[in-house]
């Protein structure tokens, strides 16, 4: 799958056209500003038992228009350990195999407390490499990344604890080609440089169905924090993207000025699968999305599900804009989940040629194994997707939650989707909540005078 569109971004702070970009989302081709802080050192944030929700308004969420302030600048930002690839043997050639020459490279500049790897011109052919901290990775202008043909070099690790088994395939899973646990201060950046994963060889394992283990990810980071991604272009990934985890979920996240174009969501918030996710109970939590636009023929703009057993919530997510996609947004559960999708506020959305404008769905009949509880259900509750224009649209809006465990406090506000053939009637069951301001006419459920609009002003700012 590849795009067609030229790949192209910017630093925050001096953008001028929109980059590439990505989180927790399974993708081919992407660029992207990318910033977050998680780490296992510090304590999570008070995790209510499930199936409690966390409380309404949360304190945390940053509700300026930057990603400023979720990363912090350090003085090794400013690198005084300034390596090249070259330097260790590096050869950009495009055939020959450089992936001692960057853990020579890695390995160095961690024995020197931290420093920068430059990337010059040419197409370096590497497996897997680890990070380190105080790290910086600059691509120069025309220098491409090429992740190896050859599957022995993406080694096996475990599987994620909150997933118990690799996503596709019981046991261990590849690495990622750039990989970090447990690190801190890391950036990858540069003049609008290339991480190309070169993945069409797992696709092919994939739809054959000759692939053993889980696939490996352009760019993981596990039990880290303070990650700059920014001013690269990443491409033709094996599997998702960009993946910052801690067990599969992430806290004090920003993605802005991007655009993406995906087999899979365009950006997907996870935390968890099943019993595994509800035994490690990590939420992903305050996650700012904005200025996002981009492309998905099978899936949606943003997704959150459906492996949400650990907890989602303080999402925000503004400035949308999906074009030729099946879904904008989508919220996805299953029996057997657990855990909670709770204050999520997405506001200022453009769609254009898109099936399903909003979807809640349910009944993935997706699990890890036979030992899941099918009477573990989700709860889902302040759900607000205002201020709302789509043209072109194929369907009205599909919001199906789970009986027994019914979508609560749902506020649609300002919601004007055009081009949906008669009768456009939307398809509700087992959700409550509230329309104000909505074409086409909601459905009963959300035409009943409930309280999902009554706090008013948007839940998160």
């Amino acid at each position: 799958m590849d795009a067609n569109n030229p790949c192209f971004n910017t630093l925050w702070g001096s953008l001028t056209r929109p980059s590439w970009a990505l989180l927790l989302s399974l993708t081919t081709l992407l660029g992207l500003t990318w910033l977050l802080q998680f780490s296992s050192n510090s304590s999570p944030p008070p995790l209510p038992p499930s199936p409690s929700l966390p409380p309404w308004r949360s304190t945390r969420i940053a509700t300026g228009k930057t990603c400023e302030g979720f990363y912090r600048v350090r003085v090794l930002d400013r690198a005084t350990v300034v390596v090249t690839v070259v330097e260790f043997g590096g050869v950009g050639d495009g055939v020959t195999s450089n992936t001692e020459a960057f853990r020579r490279a890695v390995e160095a500049i961690a024995t020197s407390g931290g420093g920068r790897l430059v990337v010059p011109k040419g197409r370096w052919v590497t497996g897997s490499f680890n990070l380190t901290s105080n790290f910086t990775l600059y691509l120069e202008e025309g220098a491409v990344i090429l992740g190896s043909q050859d599957p022995k070099e993406w080694p096996l690790i475990e599987p994620l604890p909150s997933y118990g088994r690799g996503r596709e395939r019981p046991g261990g899973r590849h690495i990622s080609l750039l990989h970090a646990n447990g690190v801190e201060n890391v950036v990858i950046t540069g003049q609008n440089g290339s991480i190309d994963g070169r993945g069409k060889l797992w696709w092919e394992l994939w739809w054959n169905r000759t692939l053993e283990h889980t696939r490996g990810h352009l760019i993981e980071f596990i039990n880290s924090r303070n990650i700059l991604i920014s001013n690269v272009t990443l491409l033709n990934s094996p599997f998702w993207t960009v993946h910052p985890s801690i067990a599969d979920s992430s806290t004090n996240v920003c993605i802005e000025d991007c655009y993406i174009e995906s087999g899979d969501d365009l950006v997907a918030v996870k935390s968890g699968w099943d019993q595994f996710g509800t035994s490690v109970a990590r939420p992903s939590s305050n996650i700012v999305i904005r200025r996002l636009s981009g492309t998905t023929p099978t899936c949606s703009g943003i997704g959150i599900g459906s492996e949400m057993s650990g907890g989602v919530s303080d999402v925000l997510v503004e400035d949308l804009h999906v074009r030729d996609s099946a879904a904008a947004v989508r919220i996805k559960t299953d029996r057997g989940r657990g855990g909670y999708i709770a204050n999520i506020t997405i506001r200022g959305v453009a769609m254009e040629r898109v099936r399903v404008p909003i979807r809640f769905s349910r009944g993935a009949n997706d699990h890890p194994d036979g030992a899941y509880d099918p009477g573990a259900l989700p709860r889902v509750a302040r759900i607000e997707i205002s201020d709302v224009v789509g043209v072109g649209i194929k369907k009205a809006p599909v919001l199906e939650g789970l009986e027994g465990a019914r979508f609560e406090s749902v506020c649609m506000r300002n919601v004007s989707l055009r081009g949906i053939p008669p009768p456009a009637e939307w398809r509700c069951e087992y959700v409550a909540g509230e329309a104000v301001d909505v074409f086409p006419r909601p459905c009963e459920a959300l035409r009943m005078g409930g309280s999902g609009c009554a706090r008013g002003g948007g839940m998160l700012g």
